[in-house]
């Protein structure tokens, strides 16, 4: 298995912010990503192009925050109540220091990730979704049904897929369903409701159930397990 020897590094969320506010407002953007805990959002307007600083934290920005983003650039909204709350949920994280630094593998013996989360990204999400994504570490030999398949860490916007499933008798709409299932969670985030996380919430099912092989993939896991 080859590795990819590229790290972790905001870039790619940063490049793909940059165009998703220049698509929306239809504006030239310079995006710099900063760590300035005094002023977490500023916009110049020089004429040419827009001067936009983000605090870092806006990397992990979901698409409804962005939104109105563009439409304050826009002009169209005086009043910014997500973006506000946005900050407000992660003001703990404005005096973390940077996620480390990880070593991306992407190619498998059977499968390529990063083939299969493009091509996910483009069919579910218009490829708006920016977390990274990685084959997860080999772990000893224990019972498949401990085995977790997939996850997404929030805190550096991660995606973890497990190895075992880097496998020829793993069909690849099984793959591609826990790579969309993690990738959901990287587009809704986790939500609280009534004093507790919730992570698979009536939405997040509903949209799970929008992957064009949903019920093919569980029937699978269910045989499989």
């Amino acid at each position: 298995m080859r590795r990819l020897e590229f790290p972790f590094d905001p870039d790619e969320r940063k490049q793909r912010i940059r165009d998703y506010i220049e698509k929306t407002t239809r504006r030239t953007v310079s995006l710099v990503i900063t760590d300035n805990s005094t002023t977490m959002l500023s916009i110049k307007d020089t004429g040419r192009a827009l001067m936009l600083r983000l605090h870092r934290i806006f990397l992990e920005a979901g698409i409804d925050v962005l939104n109105e983003l563009s439409d304050y650039i826009k002009g169209r909204k005086g009043r910014t109540p997500l973006i506000r709350n946005f900050i407000n949920s992660n003001t703990h994280k404005v005096k973390e220091k940077p996620p480390r630094r990880v070593n991306l593998r992407t190619e498998g013996r059977y499968y390529n990730l990063l083939d299969i989360y493009r091509s996910v990204n483009d069919t579910y999400f218009g490829g708006r979704v920016s977390a990274s994504i990685t084959w997860g570490s080999r772990s000893p030999r224990r019972s498949a049904r401990k085995r977790t398949l997939g996850s997404y860490t929030g805190r550096g916007s991660l995606i973890r897929i497990s190895p075992v499933l880097d496998s020829g008798k793993v069909p690849r709409y099984f793959l591609e369903y826990i790579v969309y299932h993690e990738m959901l969670h990287a587009d809704m985030g986790i939500r609280a409701g009534k004093g507790r996380r919730i992570i698979h919430s009536r939405e997040f099912r509903r949209r799970e159930r929008l992957f064009k092989h949903y019920d093919r993939a569980i029937a699978w896991e269910k045989k499989w397990w």
